[in-house]
């Protein structure tokens, strides 16, 4: 139970960011979206050390380890639009699938350079 009301925590302190960004966003009236904005401000202040790793870690891992299930409305939100794809679905689907290669591609190539510089690290 304690474990569940940490990471409770954490993810009030990650939507509190997001939160921050969408009124920034708002009140300069930026074409950045404000979840960006509050994800750049997370950042900066993490290299900072204004917000310490420990304060978000555990909730964003909750949140990374159940990304799937916040990408189900906008899967089932696709049927509103079947009118879509009935044109050009064909097209669409090849354009879905050779994107999200290219996002696997480049995700895993950032992800194997940055274990090789974090294990370089911890050897040096």
């Amino acid at each position: 139970m304690l474990k569940l009301g940490k990471i409770c925590f954490h993810i009030i302190i990650l939507y509190s960011f997001y939160l921050l960004g969408n009124w920034i966003q708002i009140s300069l009236n930026l074409f950045i979206p404000g979840s960006v904005i509050g994800m750049i401000l997370l950042f900066i202040l993490l290299l900072i050390k204004g917000v310490k790793l420990t304060w978000v870690e555990e909730g964003a891992t909750f949140l990374i380890n159940n990304l799937a299930l916040f990408f189900i409305p906008a899967t089932v939100g696709i049927i509103d639009y079947f009118s879509l794809f009935s044109g050009k679905g064909f097209l669409l689907i090849i354009i879905v699938l050779v994107s999200t290669a290219m996002v696997m591609a480049v995700s895993g190539r950032v992800s194997q350079r940055l274990a090789r510089k974090r294990e370089g690290q911890r050897s040096g």
